[in-house]
């Protein structure tokens, strides 16, 4: 990735951070977005890329805003002159029950941020890469292939994510830009493991913690895990975007222990 530059969303903590940081250690300079309340994660982002000799643009920015993820994505190819690799990884996830009992607020944020962010995203960074093309990689889910009884909003962005993955990979071959959808299960980050997801794992606890939900998350994989690390997601991020993958396009490479092969 030397001499290569990448925007990422939802950069400040969690596997947004864990992108940023990977392809930062193998040689690419960094565009790092998040929410405008982010600032001081994203600072510390842009600390554990520069302490890997590579250099970081922030900028805050609401996926959910085109016109500031624009101005923020200008900004990083105005700065390093080129782009290279998009990573649409912002997101956002909620639990709230059985799909009639959604609130319209709740439906209408998750597929705002995870549909159409992923979608602004792209229609801010992919003009902005150049002739020799280029890699987009949309953050899916095994939610996006795998229906999650109680999240019907989340499911319903993560699998439209993927036809707008499969439609951008016709589109935009022609111009050698490869498109790709990156498919997590639970991965260990502050979206699995808080308080709300473990209350309602076991209920029957008052107060549980990760580790009372260890079993619980394996029982759903093949390999014996409750959950993959936000490297290991990475590190499957960093072959769609390289040379190593040049000519993988329109396909859905899932990081799950197993979970969407479990009978």
């Amino acid at each position: 990735m030397t001499g290569k530059v990448a925007v990422v969303t939802g950069a400040a903590n969690g596997m947004g951070r864990s992108h940023a940081v990977r392809l930062a250690a193998e040689g690419a300079d960094i565009i790092a977005l998040d929410l405008p309340g982010a600032a001081a994660d994203l600072a510390e982002t842009a600390r554990l890329v520069g302490e890997l000799g590579c250099r970081t643009v922030v900028a805050s920015a609401d996926v959910r805003d085109l016109a500031a993820v624009q101005a923020g994505v200008d900004r990083g190819v105005d700065e390093f002159g080129r782009l290279d690799v998009v990573v649409a990884n912002a997101g956002v996830s909620d639990n709230p029950g059985p799909a009639w009992t959604i609130d319209e607020s709740v439906w209408r944020r998750s597929l705002d941020i995870n549909l159409t962010g992923a979608w602004h995203t792209v229609k801010a960074a992919v003009p902005a890469i150049g002739a020799d093309g280029g890699s987009v990689v949309i953050v899916s889910s095994t939610a996006g292939v795998k229906a999650v009884a109680g999240a019907a909003h989340y499911s319903a962005s993560k699998h439209a994510v993927i036809g707008l993955m499969r439609t951008l990979a016709n589109e935009l071959g022609p111009r050698s830009i490869r498109v790709n959808a990156l498919l997590p299960g639970a991965v260990g980050t502050k979206m699995t493991l808080n308080p709300a997801t473990f209350a309602r794992l076991r209920p029957d606890l008052e107060n549980p913690s990760a580790e009372d939900v260890m079993e619980v998350l394996a029982r759903n994989h093949l390999l014996p895990v409750p959950w993959v690390e936000s490297e290991d997601v990475s590190n499957a991020l960093l072959f769609l975007v390289s040379d190593e993958s040049r000519y993988v396009t329109g396909t859905q490479l899932v990081v799950d222990a197993g979970l969407t092969q479990k009978v």
